[in-house]
């Protein structure tokens, strides 16, 4: 057999062995080209000495990359069974430095995990619980958080929203989210091509990197103006807003009521969620 360049099998042969076909209903779109997978760990930055926490390495690819490239630790999350014994055999060859955590990263408390060392989370994630970890990884009660960084892959059109500023229009509450506590960039994309099987759409690599000091403002409030502003986007805020105060909070703030949530500042949208 070929060995790859990091002395394990191709991931196809490894694929194959392992009877790990993708299931759709896991959201899994497995990553083969390890050039690529190279690439994704290259974007987290320098990675000799750091803990990564991983999501749905599935057979492997990202987590081999990772571990290629210096990481002192992985710990890789997967709910999916079948690709255990894939990730024992990557654990056996590198040893000490990958764990294995066979569970769901939506149960998962990946704070704890990181074990008090800051980490870096790099991740393929699965298209179906994508957008709803990072809002989680956003929005914790103390911050700085316990990641260093966010290296994440999402279909094109998430990660547009994620970096999109006021009057874009991808601009939105996960924009305004991302932009309150992090600086956030598409690093690069992946063709649909790289995948096995290929997804129906482009794909985009996103690097977060969380903010010293974000603007003031209560989570809970900021996502409840965000949401109703961004509910019903094509009216004036006095109407938009209206569960929440209407006119008398945007007074408060300091914001004319004849504009729409896509004109809003990330600044503006923390007035609001203070003067609730």
């Amino acid at each position: 057999m070929t060995l790859a360049a990091d002395g394990l099998p191709p991931l196809r042969d490894v694929i194959e062995q392992h009877g790990l076909q993708a299931k759709k209903s896991l959201g899994q779109n497995f990553l083969l080209d390890l050039n690529l997978t190279g690439k994704v760990a290259r974007t987290a930055g320098e990675l000799s000495g750091a803990t990564v926490v991983e999501v749905g390495p599935g057979p492997g690819g990202l987590t081999r990359a990772l571990l290629m490239h210096g990481a002192k630790r992985v710990v890789a999350i997967e709910r999916d069974e079948r690709c255990l014994a894939a990730l024992a055999e990557i654990s056996a060859h590198y040893p000490g430095r990958l764990e294995v955590v066979a569970a769901d990263a939506l149960k998962t408390d990946m704070a704890a995990l990181a074990q008090g060392e800051t980490v870096k989370i790099v991740a393929n994630l699965p298209y179906n619980i994508g957008t709803e970890l990072l809002i989680r990884w956003l929005t914790p009660a103390a911050w700085p958080p316990f990641w260093q960084s966010l290296t994440l892959m999402f279909q094109r059109e998430v990660a547009e929203r994620i970096v999109a500023e006021p009057g874009d229009d991808a601009y939105g509450r996960l924009g305004v989210l991302a932009g309150w506590r992090c600086k956030a960039d598409i690093a690069f994309d992946i063709p649909a091509r790289a995948f096995t099987p290929p997804p129906k759409v482009t794909s985009s690599v996103v690097h977060l990197e969380p903010r010293a000091t974000p603007l003031p403002a209560d989570i809970r409030r900021l996502e409840r103006v965000t949401e109703s502003a961004f509910g019903q986007r094509r009216k004036m805020l006095r109407q938009s807003l209206k569960s929440l105060g209407g006119e008398a909070l945007l007074e408060a703030a300091g914001i004319d009521g004849t504009r729409r949530a896509e004109t809003l500042s990330v600044e503006e949208f923390a007035r609001l969620a203070n003067a609730i």
